[in-house]
């Protein structure tokens, strides 16, 4: 344990961030052992098997080095969720600075969702510090709303990202219940749960949402219904600078 603490903190006993030690000249290497190598590896199970099966010991016997090797890189699990979120942020492309804010917004929006939906782990690690790549977002956001006064440029990107994630956790938590209860799709779902549905609707307590279940033709569009709340997002956010 004292040489776990002797590299997350300095000479004057203060606490050292992971990317301030990164940052600093590597000493000599005694291993092909890398902050990426652990990185890729942790998201890779990550990606396989849900943040739940990511541990140290699980990683050091995945890169095939000894249980303790990691800790020269990071304190624990804490800061080994912080850099598999920075490298997971690493692979967005941000919006191109010619865009005006609406195209810059609507495009960050669209790749974050394409990114979370991939690592759909990282929605649970909420109580990860800020990394490196992730403050770049905001930084790029707030860049593109350089007109707006600062307070409300913060608030759009707030409400923007607020309802990527919120669609994205929505489905997400589909594709969980699917897999809970051995569905391998929508309709597979609208199949099982048929006789509770057909009671419900009738109760005819809910005729606007039977009207939905017989006429809507986009019920298993994830992509259109995203794109078209995110639309009226903007649209509102729109009109509010307009006036």
């Amino acid at each position: 344990m004292a040489a776990q603490e002797s590299h997350v903190r300095s000479g004057n006993g203060d606490h050292v961030s992971l990317w301030e030690r990164l940052e600093r000249p590597a000493p000599a290497p005694r291993t092909t052992l890398t902050a990426r190598r652990i990185a890729d590896a942790a998201v890779g199970i990550a990606d396989a098997e849900g943040i739940d099966a990511v541990t140290m010991r699980r990683l050091a016997a995945e890169l095939g080095v000894a249980p303790m090797a990691a800790y020269r890189y990071v304190s624990g699990k804490d800061e080994l969720l912080e850099l598999m979120v920075d490298f997971v942020y690493g692979e967005l492309e941000l919006p191109e600075e010619a865009m005006d804010w609406r195209e810059a917004m609507r495009t960050l929006a669209l790749r974050i969702r394409d990114l979370l939906l991939k690592h759909s782990w990282v929605t649970r690690a909420t109580w990860c510090a800020p990394t490196p790549n992730q403050l770049a977002v905001p930084e790029r956001a707030l860049a593109a709303l350089s007109g707006l006064d600062t307070d409300t440029a913060m608030a759009v990107y707030s409400t923007v990202t607020a309802y990527v994630h919120g669609a994205v956790d929505s489905e997400i938590g589909l594709t969980r219940m699917l897999r809970v209860r051995g569905w391998s799709s929508r309709e597979d779902a609208r199949s099982g749960l048929a006789s509770h549905m057909t009671w419900l609707m009738n109760t005819g307590r809910y005729p606007r949402y039977e009207h939905y279940i017989g006429d809507a033709a986009r019920k298993d569009d994830l992509q259109w219904q995203f794109e078209t709340g995110l639309d009226c997002v903007l649209d509102g956010i729109a009109a509010r600078l307009a006036a």
